[in-house]
């Protein structure tokens, strides 16, 4: 069950960090406060709040899982410094800053003349990386529904089927199950199509928006997703769409042949599998990125696939293998080389690796897991071995 403890552990950082107030706006953050994404501002002081709708009372209000008593119809951040803020002595607030665009930025700083702004953003997403139950609960229901899409690729895939076909079989699988048809990503100017997914020689094209493999898109406009293609007996097919469900996000990545597969292919995807399991089941409490990246290097040169190992082709090769998941499809921590970034009980993280081996192809295994202090769980339910399609 959710509740207001979420505002109480922010005002604890708040006031610890000495701050006047902070002020929210972006509405993934709004929703894990207060249980509405109608267009508002939070205003948190270290000992009161205040949510101002500035559009879809009606709905905000039966939305919420705070007390109404602090909730407010209002639109004008004018009105709601002059109401609360004018009269405070400590005037250090902190905001949004990592997705506050300049010009929104400069109109925050002409109401709140002569205030100290600093970021909030990092204490709201360390409060965020760790799940609660009804959180965990929403990313097993996403997990169901990414399920979904899995099955309908088997039910789909076929020689001649283009890859947008594929995607959109699996797409409007996902949607029947309960995906609410978005994701969100924390970043400014990201685009995507629905998800990464290729075929055949487009899992060697690797596009710079996605640093994993992309697929090569419809245009250069969106060089990322399913192109149209068709799908040949022989091919391998990549699909990794996400799912949103109840404000929750689950990714999963799945490798499929058309056909029977070769004893290389089959060695290899093995093999990446292997490593993926070993990666997982190693995950403890108190790790850092660096420390889970490095279990999988070793893994990798172990089983002699190191070069193959995240490679983009070229000496290229990926230093990222997981990351958070939650309100946002990519959140922290980041699972990377060099990342000092803890790893603590009730995380969930997208553990993600590829392979490249230029005889066998291009092949990628991901999939949501929940870090827990005696054992990891595996949330994602498809099918993990290689999906040969006759």
């Amino acid at each position: 069950m959710l509740s207001q403890d979420r505002i109480r552990q922010l005002q604890g950082k708040i006031d610890g960090e000495g701050l006047g107030c902070a002020l929210l706006f972006y509405s993934r953050d709004i929703y894990y406060y207060t249980g509405t994404a109608q267009p508002s501002f939070l205003l948190v002081l270290p000992d009161q709040y205040f949510l101002f709708v500035r559009s879809g009372y009606d709905f905000a209000i039966k939305d919420v899982f705070i007390s109404t008593e602090h909730i407010y119809e209002e639109r004008r951040l004018e009105t709601i410094y002059a109401k609360i803020c004018s009269g405070l002595k400590n005037r250090k607030i902190a905001t949004e800053l990592d997705i506050l665009p300049t010009k929104q930025y400069f109109g925050y700083k002409k109401i709140f003349e002569g205030w100290e702004f600093s970021d909030i953003s990092p204490m709201v997403l360390e409060q965020r990386m760790t799940k609660d139950p009804y959180e965990i609960e929403q990313i097993r229901k996403a997990c169901m529904a990414i399920d979904a899409g899995h099955r309908a690729v088997l039910s789909t895939l076929r020689e001649g089927v283009t890859e947008l076909e594929l995607a959109a079989a699996v797409e409007n699988a996902h949607r029947l199950a309960g995906h609410e048809g978005v994701f969100f990503m924390r970043l400014p100017d990201f685009f995507m199509s629905r998800g990464p997914i290729g075929s055949g020689p487009n899992l060697r094209k690797f596009s710079g928006v996605v640093y994993s493999v992309t697929g090569a898109g419809l245009s250069p406009s969106v060089p990322v997703g399913p192109s149209m293609r068709r799908i040949e007996v022989g091919d391998m097919a990549v699909v990794d769409i996400p799912t949103f469900v109840n404000g929750y996000h689950a990714d999963q990545t799945r490798t499929y042949f058309l056909g029977r597969c070769g004893s290389r292919l089959r060695d290899r995807y093995e093999t990446l599998k292997e490593i993926h399991e070993s990666v997982i089941e190693g995950i403890r409490p108190g790790m850092s990125g660096d420390d889970i990246y490095r279990t999988a290097m070793e893994k990798a040169e172990k089983l002699k696939v190191a070069a193959e190992f995240l490679s983009f082709g070229n000496g290229k090769r990926s230093h990222m293998i997981g990351h958070g998941l939650g309100l946002e499809i990519n959140e922290p921590p980041i699972i990377s080389a060099g990342s000092s970034a803890k790893i603590l009980e009730n995380y969930i993280l997208g553990i993600e690796m590829h392979l490249l081996d230029e005889e066998a192809g291009a092949m990628k295994l991901e999939d949501t897991v929940l870090v827990g202090r005696h054992g990891n769980e595996i949330l994602t339910v498809s099918a993990r071995e290689l999906g040969e399609v006759f």
